[in-house]
């Protein structure tokens, strides 16, 4: 036989109301989070439509440069397959690829076997190293960016000592090339190369940023110059726009994965985000270890104790520990006075034999288990009535 009554726990498990309750503020923090990312995202896809299209006049378009070079009888056609730029590269042609880490290594491969031996000029906007060292064999993407935007040529190549200053910076590069042009240098890592190939004529230029392309940048400095000469040193200048909807890069077997796709800056905001999260956690969290027992500044009267403690378990719904509670206490108290130990107080087969024989059988066993070792009470009414019999029993046990 069980010495201790078993209760249900179903009264201290969370309703949904007060999941509700808890877990609301933590909801509304999710929601306004993912509502300013879709905010961001579509301002930033708004911001970028049309970057780097020459047919394109917004203020990260390039339609000013495609007109200035038509001015000057270089005609300029847009493709977006792989197929047509390495059908396009030839010794009369400029190929210019827009954004050339969205290539895989494979279709990088393909790209720069179709352009090492055409005798033409391959122009790569901001390649990273992800796709330079495949483009263009020999030079290394710098994992830092220059922060200069403004910056001299400080070389011999003509088309950059005729332009001067202009805006680049942003990636930066070395080369194992002895014959390369390395201009304009930030913190002495070149930010705009030349490097020949073995084809008479033939060259790839490497550019650090593409503002000397954008519309909005390209009347400042010495951008137009800068732009209109690397561009337009052949008569027909191919851009290349890379797209996601090219069957070439479906068949490649080494595509990027999700996190390789996604920019460095959202990587570390979700970092931060995840430590932020851990900071609120740790300073949100309970105490760890044993309370410690401290002395009131002010006397508490027993009676308000009591009636906190009542107002706690009547908003919990919690009537089966207070039930509990009420029977375990009159147990401790009365079974010294009918000859029980208290260790033995909790157990039915010693107290209950021993408190008939006190009563002198004025009470019924079974209504006496039911009293002290009975199920909980169904409601607050039922809960007041244990409470009255459990005091008139323990005055009657007290009676001389």
């Amino acid at each position: 036989m069980t010495t201790e009554a078993t209760l249900p726990s179903t009264s201290a498990s969370p309703t949904a109301r007060q999941v509700w309750t808890r877990a609301r503020g933590i909801a509304l923090a999710v929601v306004l989070l993912l509502a300013a990312a879709v905010v961001i995202a579509t301002i930033r896809s708004d911001a970028r439509h049309g970057t780097l299209d020459p047919r394109s006049v917004d203020p990260k378009g390039s339609r000013a440069v495609a007109e200035l070079l038509a001015d000057r009888g270089v005609d300029t056609r847009v493709v977006t397959t792989l197929d047509e730029a390495r059908a396009a590269a030839a010794a009369d042609t400029t190929l210019l690829v827009a954004a050339p880490d969205l290539l895989t290594h494979r279709q990088q491969s393909w790209l720069r076997s179709a352009t090492a031996d055409s005798g033409g000029r391959t122009v790569l906007v901001a390649p990273g190293s992800w796709s330079v060292e495949r483009l263009v064999p020999g030079v290394t993407a710098d994992p830092a960016t220059s922060l200069d935007s403004e910056l001299s040529p400080d070389c011999a190549l003509p088309a950059a000592q005729r332009a001067g200053t202009a805006d680049l910076g942003g990636v930066r590069y070395t080369t194992t090339h002895l014959d390369a042009d390395e201009c304009y240098p930030s913190e002495r890592l070149a930010t705009l190369l030349r490097v020949p190939e073995a084809t008479d004529n033939g060259d790839s230029i490497v550019l650090g940023a593409p503002d000397i392309l954008s519309n909005e940048h390209l009347d400042e400095q010495g951008n137009a110059s800068l732009a209109l000469q690397l561009l337009g040193s052949r008569p027909h200048l191919v851009w290349y726009l890379p797209s996601l909807s090219d069957t070439s890069a479906a068949d490649a077997d080494d595509e990027r994965s999700f996190f390789d796709l996604l920019p460095s800056g959202w990587l570390w905001g979700t970092l931060q985000l995840f430590i932020a999260a851990a900071l609120a956690a740790l300073w949100r969290a309970r105490r760890l270890g044993p309370l410690v027992p401290e002395n009131l500044p002010v006397a508490i009267r027993a009676s308000e104790t009591v009636e906190g403690r009542a107002r706690l378990y009547r908003k919990a719904n919690a009537r089966d520990r207070a039930a509990a509670a009420l029977r375990s206490t009159t147990r401790t108290r009365i079974a010294p006075l009918v000859g029980v130990t208290v260790s033995q107080a909790h157990a039915p087969e010693a107290l209950l034999p021993a408190l008939s024989a006190h009563l002198h059988n004025h009470g019924d066993g079974q209504s006496l288990h039911t009293l002290l070792f009975g199920p909980p009470p169904s409601d607050d009414t039922a809960l007041i009535a244990l409470a009255d019999q459990l005091d008139a029993l323990e005055r009657e046990v007290r009676r001389p």
